[in-house]
């Protein structure tokens, strides 16, 4: 046993906690975003530790934070015009304690190890909390598919997929898309994975619907972070009819969080991209959204070009001397943030506050910083953490591997009744567990403590492993 344990309570606690910070910062340095997400548990884990110091003695801190298997490889391929390119392949094996590793390949220039360990920490409790029994994974590369020929990207994916799949398998390890790959790089990967393994199973997730793919998974993690809102809405007896709704970025997660949106009567009256914000104070209807489908999954155009369509729309470009995003100094009811991390800084949430915003419901992985999260919880704003409230994507990968697994297909309306059920349960996990830690309405100390809480568990009963 620990002596560690043998201190006065609370003490306990605080010290336990700084130490294995400190050992997260030496031992993984320059990873800016792995040690703040590691930090945003941490802080909810205290409420725990002050009741549970058999996690101390068993070291569960130590363990959650190091990754069971790193794997980074070299991918090289050849161009359209036959010159040898070399990008570098990443999988972060992080925790299997409840399941097979489950978790995204992202393919942008922005990739290292630093990143992927912040995803595949966050993955680890998000996943706990669907329900359902899998572990946390990430991984992806520093190549970027935007301007590549469907022949380069097709040669990258299977060099890039001839050596991971030593690597993965159904019930080893699950990958999915997330940035940079959508349903063409899936396709070309699983491709490849069939062919080196001579097997057909469901070792990816977001296949197409014709070879094992599930209805409503491109839609299921804007879906599913528009269920958590309402949800979160219902909780103050409110609902999203009428509300003015901010959505960041203008990809796969926007998308479909401006779909469902309209489904329950929001209005949604912002998009972006990395060129900068759109604004449509009439609201983006299923017509401009049909329209910016268009643009951005089939022409690949840019979000500035939806003011040449609608006239009454204002686009605002990225001026990087501005020290706030003008996005979120809109006036609205809603947020959604839904492109990248640390999207919303102090600066930004102020502004939300400012305006009147009630809401925030991240559809990005960890799109606050710290400061801004902080803010909110304590101006009482309801504020849905991404563990949480962007789950709904894994989750319906996990139905994704149910069917491979029972070589069934279920119905578009028994996916999405599946994903509703499970974000009605994944908010009241995060709103009971937070209420019994006694910090009521504290949606973040929710979900970390409620993901934690099963995988600890877990790591106990499968001993020093």
């Amino acid at each position: 046993m620990s002596s560690s344990i043998m201190r006065p309570p609370g003490k306990v606690t605080d010290d336990y906690i700084s130490e294995v910070m400190t050992i997260v910062k030496l031992k993984n340095p320059a990873e800016p975003e792995f040690h703040q997400a590691v930090q945003e548990v941490f802080e909810s884990l205290r409420l725990v530790l002050q009741k549970h110091p058999e996690y101390e003695a068993a070291r569960i801190l130590e363990r959650i934070v190091e990754p069971e298997r790193v794997v980074m490889f070299r991918v090289p391929w050849l161009d359209d015009q036959g010159n040898a390119q070399i990008n570098r392949g990443f999988r972060i094996e992080m925790n299997s304690a409840i399941g097979p590793y489950k978790g995204g390949l992202r393919f942008h220039a922005s990739v290292n190890l630093g990143i992927l360990k912040f995803l595949a920490f966050e993955q680890v409790f998000k996943n706990s909390l669907t329900t359902l029994p899998m572990g946390g994974g990430k991984g992806g590369s520093d190549f970027d598919p935007k301007g590549k020929s469907d022949n380069e990207v097709m040669r990258f994916c299977q060099s890039f997929m001839t050596e991971l799949s030593r690597h993965i398998g159904p019930n080893t390890d699950v990958p999915a898309g997330d940035i940079g790959v959508g349903g063409r790089e899936i396709g070309f990967m699983f491709g490849q994975y069939k062919r080196l393994r001579n097997e057909f199973t469901g070792v990816l997730t977001g296949k197409g619907l014709n070879w094992g793919g599930s209805l409503i998974r491109p839609e299921a993690t804007g879906y599913g972070c528009v269920y958590f809102a309402a949800e979160m809405l219902k909780s103050r007896k409110d609902s999203l009819e009428g509300k003015l709704c901010l959505v960041s970025g203008s990809g796969n997660v926007s998308q479909y969080t401006v779909e469902k949106l309209l489904d329950l009567g929001g209005k949604p009256i912002t998009l972006s991209d990395s060129d900068g914000v759109i604004y449509d104070p009439d609201g983006i209807d299923r017509e401009k959204l049909a329209w910016v489908m268009e643009l951005k999954n089939v022409r690949r155009g840019r979000i500035r070009q939806y003011t040449d369509s609608f006239k009454k729309a204002i686009f605002m470009p990225t001026d990087i001397k501005l020290d706030h995003n003008p996005l979120w100094n809109i006036k609205a009811d809603c947020a959604f943030p839904s492109a990248t991390q640390n999207e919303i800084t102090a600066k930004d949430a102020a502004n939300l506050i400012k305006n009147g915003c009630k809401l925030v419901a991240e559809g990005a992985n960890m799109p606050c910083t710290l400061e801004a999260t902080k803010m909110f919880l304590d101006a009482k704003v309801l504020y849905g953490p991404a563990k949480a409230a962007n789950a709904g994507g894994v989750a319906t990968s996990g139905l994704e591997m149910a069917q491979n697994s029972a070589r069934l297909t279920w119905s578009r309306e028994e996916v999405d009744d599946r994903l509703h059920k499970i974000m009605i349960a994944i908010h009241k996990n995060c709103f009971e567990t937070a209420e019994t830690y006694g910090t009521p309405g504290n949606l973040v100390n929710g979900a970390n403590i409620g993901g934690f809480l099963k995988v600890a568990n877990a790591m106990l009963d499968q001993g020093l492993v």
